[in-house]
């Protein structure tokens, strides 16, 4: 995170001043701080903690060396610094760590040394400790500006039993550009900066008990009510946090807390890069994953009743429950597991389409994308399951409704993928219907068994598939434009699994944006029939069977999708454009 931690103090003799700072370097160590020439010289501390190596290292400074470094920062000079304003001796060059995953560098300081930074932060230590305060004098506050940077600050008090009142104040703040970066992490700021607070407070208040034990400095202060107060408090007016703490390691423990400070509320908040809008699968995957948490939170407010349920409802339930937590919300993207996959028969489209022979492969997908419902008729269930997981990546996933396994027959309303078993009667007028493909899966003879086409497919040399339907489709029907382009993907060798995975994710975008225009033209606006031969001539898709499928794809459309164009079309605002 590019910020600046800070801890302030208002002196009573010179007022807000900066007691020590902690800065993120993404570039070499400014002069002062470490260089190379001093690595392994007067290590007085190195540890490492969370994957940041923290070291403290001091060198001794000739006369003119002191000379020339004071004249040339930017801080306050010498004379105008008492031992309340000032934390590190003058020869101490600061505290420095190496973050190791980052090869970013924490420098903790007095003053930052870039005069920039030295006048935000002087700037934003005066307003923390004067005017940019919140009721009481102790708590968080947020302030700044686009010039100055933003700032969020914790004003707090540390007893002292020589201070007026019994107490000094002080704050911690942390400045950076990012307003809102700065706004969403003032929880996790907030608890942590107060941390801090909570352990200075209470080192301070254990001296301030064991001095006014020794000496109590109310009566005395009562008996001496009118000496003048500087002249009663005897020079003791500065006293170091040290001091009052008496914490010896204090800078060191600070700097260690600033840092991780930085490097922890940098971690946990990430941005992430959306590549435009996102897709109807993407729509429809989050619907159901709402629709699933509301019902859940139906089930925990109420009691369980057991009620009878259809076999496809218990298998398919089954399935959901060997997914993994994460799938089994969203039953339509990923539903079988690692698991699963590893014992699948089909692996991909290709694969299926060596299996079953072109002619049969061509005839079940114009079923698939057509919307009709595809039967797989098998003793294996897990066959049955893998070759669903291959057909269904060729719809858009609101167009999935799957029955894995059933012991009856479910209507197409139902389901447009369904899973029987081999005694399964199917009704004479699904058989003969062009509506409905239907894939047997028996006992492949010796004359009927194909060639291995894969060292690990010994499992398929025991089946037989048999692809019928009322309506096949004729070897020179040109089909659907996307069903062409698909085979064409998978007949050409020079295209991995991967890529043609892609591909079939770009066809699918293309045509459900075809859809989307469709559905706005059609069920929206309302145009006439002659205008939409117009626009589907337009699109490439004036044929019957892209008409079909258009039609079909509109059903997968998202709830979002819909209701967005129809309180758009409702709005004064469009009529009036429209007009």
């Amino acid at each position: 995170m590019n910020a600046i931690v800070a801890l302030c103090h208002f002196c009573e003799l010179h007022g807000p001043r900066t007691l020590f700072c902690t800065e993120v370097l993404h570039s070499p160590l400014p002069q002062g701080a470490s260089s190379g020439d001093i690595s392994g010289q007067n290590e007085q501390a190195e540890e490492e903690e969370g994957g940041i190596q923290m070291s403290s290292r001091i060198r001794s400074h000739s006369p003119a060396e002191g000379a020339s470094a004071d004249s040339s920062s930017p801080g306050p000079k010498k004379s105008d610094m008492c031992e309340g304003c000032r934390s590190l001796a003058g020869g101490h060059p600061g505290y420095v760590s190496h973050d190791k995953e980052t090869s970013i560098k924490y420098v903790s300081h007095q003053h930052p040394n870039h005069p920039q930074l030295f006048s935000i932060v002087r700037q934003a230590c005066v307003r923390s400790l004067s005017c940019e305060v919140c009721p009481g004098r102790e708590g968080p506050i947020f302030f700044g500006d686009e010039q100055h940077g933003f700032v969020f600050s914790h004003t707090f008090f540390i007893k002292d039993s020589l201070a007026r009142g019994f107490q000094r104040w002080y704050s911690i703040i942390t400045i950076m550009m990012d307003r809102i970066y700065l706004i969403n992490s003032w929880p996790f700021l907030l608890g942590k900066i107060r941390g801090i607070i909570d352990e200075l407070q209470g080192k301070a208040l254990k001296v301030f008990e064991a001095e006014q034990f020794g000496c109590p400095q109310r009566a005395q202060r009562m008996n001496t009510a009118f000496t003048p107060f500087l002249h009663q408090r005897n020079g003791n007016a500065a006293r170091s946090l040290t001091s009052l703490t008496n914490d010896e390691n204090l800078w060191a423990c600070l700097h260690t807390s600033f840092a991780w400070l930085l490097k922890a509320c940098g971690s946990r908040l990430t941005e992430k890069l959306l590549e435009g809008a996102p897709t109807e699968d993407t729509l429809v995957q989050m619907e159901k994953l709402a629709d699933l948490k509301e019902e859940s939170e139906g089930w925990d407010g109420s009691e369980e009743e057991e009620k009878p349920s259809s076999q496809p409802d218990v298998v398919e339930g089954q399935e959901l429950s060997k997914s993994s937590p994460e799938t089994s919300l969203m039953p339509d993207c990923n539903s079988w597991n690692v698991a699963h996959r590893r014992l699948s028969v089909f692996r991909s489209l290709r694969h299926m389409r060596q299996v079953l022979g072109a002619s049969a492969f061509r005839m079940l997908a114009w079923h698939v994308l057509m919307g009709n419902q595809v039967i797989w008729k098998a003793q294996d269930m897990d066959l049955v399951q893998s070759a669903f997981d291959v057909l269904r990546t060729m719809l858009p996933i609101g167009c999935v409704r799957i029955i894995p396994y059933s012991d009856q027959y479910e209507e197409a309303y139902r389901c447009n993928f369904l899973g029987l078993s081999p005694h399964v009667q199917i009704p004479p007028h699904i058989l003969s219907s062009e509506f409905a493909v239907l894939v047997e899966v028996r006992a492949a003879t010796r004359s009927s068994l194909y060639p291995t086409l894969f060292d690990d497919e010994q499992s398929l040399n025991k089946y037989e598939f048999v692809v019928t339907s009322g309506s096949p489709v004729a070897a020179d029907r040109v089909g659907p434009t996307i069903l062409n382009k698909i085979e064409a993907a998978l007949t050409n060798q020079n295209l991995s699994v991967d890529v043609v995975d892609q591909c079939l994710v770009c066809l699918k975008e293309e045509w459900m944006n075809k859809v989307k225009v469709l559905f706005k033209f059609t069920k929206v606006d309302s145009r006439p029939k002659e205008d939409t031969q117009k626009l589907l001539s337009i699109l490439g898709a004036a044929e019957e069977d892209n008409v079909k499928l258009l039609k079909f794809w509109m059903t997968g459309l998202s709830k979002t999708y819909k209701s967005h164009l129809m309180s758009t079309v409702r709005s004064p605002t469009s009529s009036e454009s429209r007009n």
